[in-house]
């Protein structure tokens, strides 16, 4: 494997258990907001986003690779209101998108055909993420200021199992 290649996917562990840590500070913030059901899901996802980087973890492992792990910042998450928290749950997953397609093209640039094969995985996962997140903000759009709307997608939000 080439230096470059290990350095970014080192890199992209980082990202991936960074944004776990986010999520799981946007639980603790839901739970002090009294939406249980949110908290839940930002739990889900903290859960899935910790899968992604050991799936490059393991890639790294399986080829012969030592991962390096970097520091994870403490997260600096506020927001008021579930509306705000969703659209910062879609600039993370666009931006992390950003990073996925980073990195493809530096596996195509370096005929990392391992690598690529495994990115196609989470180009279509980054997909679902950056819809899921939409969809909940249109949600929350809809319901405004009400409060049953609110309480409605907090359950929902609360039914959702892990992937």
């Amino acid at each position: 494997m080439k230096k470059s290649i290990l350095k970014a996917v080192n890199k992209q562990i980082q990202s991936e258990f960074q944004s776990a840590y986010d999520y799981l500070a946007m639980s603790s913030r839901f739970e002090d907001l009294k939406y249980p059901g949110a908290a839940s899901w930002m739990r889900a996802q903290w859960q899935e986003e910790t899968a992604h980087a050991m799936k490059f973890f393991d890639h790294l492992v399986r080829r012969g690779q030592c991962p390096t792990l970097h520091e994870i910042k403490a997260p600096s998450v506020t927001f008021d209101t579930a509306i705000e928290a969703f659209e910062k749950v879609l600039e993370q997953e666009k931006r992390v998108t950003a990073l996925i397609h980073d990195l493809y093209e530096l596996a195509v640039a370096e005929h990392d055909y391992p690598l690529q094969t495994l990115l196609h995985w989470f180009i279509d996962e980054q997909v679902e993420e950056e819809e899921a997140a939409e969809a909940i903000i249109d949600s929350l759009r809809m319901a405004g200021d009400s409060g049953q709307g609110l309480l409605m997608i907090d359950r929902e939000l609360g039914a959702r199992e892990g992937r």
